[in-house]
């Protein structure tokens, strides 16, 4: 696989091949963000290459959790902003930029966002994209594009609104105030906070314990916790039902309910 390597002390550099660093580790997959001089902003080539990169992992049956991080300085400070101001609108209209993000929010496999540093514009954005987020006590949460005469547009506005609140959403993005990493987990918009050093290990960690439990039960549950920021309660209840006795059907249900009877860890196949 592109990209792929032995250890995870990124190279400088910023050539295609080295925008994103992949590594496997049993079941999870750690992938992580590589342009180190410009704060890992989200370019063009970064972009393309991260969604083929995890797209190839979510097609990897035997990748059952996948985490995504930058480096301790920044998980990604924002957009490329020098591409933006030479692109049009209706170049961003027909390059698709946006729908990267969507490819991204429909990976079957749990994605788990590692972050550290700074956590801004599009890469506020991109952890929002992810299931859960692991931040450190460095991380820096914000959504500065005003300050540019721009707005968010990979899912800002929404995902953070219903994350953190309106009032919240709205001083972020109307102000451009900054969330602490302690500020993020009270809002909501963060699962943990740990040391600064911890912050790839913890969430390496996390994902270790997703990937124990059944594949195709994380896979619906995930879609069931999406689905209900989507429409009613009635509706989400509905589909959650549906989720239930699609999971109920599976080889990995019978597994994992027999396992429990006779006092054993159970074997889940993904079937």
């Amino acid at each position: 696989m592109a990209g792929r390597l032995a250890h995870l002390d990124p190279p400088h550099g910023d050539v295609m091949s080295e925008l994103v660093l992949v590594e496997r580790d049993g079941a999870i997959a750690v992938v992580l963000l590589n342009r180190p001089q410009q704060l890992n902003a989200l370019s063009d080539e970064l972009m393309e290459e991260l969604v083929g990169q995890l797209q190839e992992l979510d097609a990897d049956d035997g990748v059952r959790c996948i985490v995504l991080g930058g480096s301790e300085r920044a998980f990604a400070a924002g957009a490329d902003i020098g591409q933006l101001a030479e692109a049009s609108a209706i170049e961003l209209y027909y390059q698709r930029r946006i729908e990267r993000w969507d490819a991204i929010r429909g990976l079957w496999t749990p994605l788990v966002a590692a972050v550290s540093g700074f956590c801004l514009g599009g890469g506020c954005e991109l952890a929002m994209s992810c299931d859960l987020v692991v931040a450190s006590e460095s991380a820096k949460f914000g959504q500065p594009e005003t300050g540019l005469g721009i707005i968010p547009g990979a899912g800002g506005t929404q995902r953070l609104t219903r994350a953190v609140g309106k009032a919240l959403a709205m001083d972020m993005i109307l102000s451009g105030r900054v969330l602490s990493a302690d500020e993020a987990l009270r809002a909501g918009l963060v699962a943990r906070v740990v040391a600064r050093e911890a912050w790839l290990e913890e969430a390496k960690r996390v994902a270790r314990e997703i990937a124990t439990k059944g594949p195709i039960a994380t896979r619906l549950a995930k879609e069931g916790v999406d689905r209900s920021a989507e429409g009613s309660l009635s509706l989400g209840l509905e589909y959650e039902r549906r989720l239930l006795y699609l999971a109920f059907a599976s080889e990995d249900a019978k597994e994992g309910l027999q396992a429990f009877v006779e006092k054993r860890k159970p074997k889940f196949r993904g079937s």
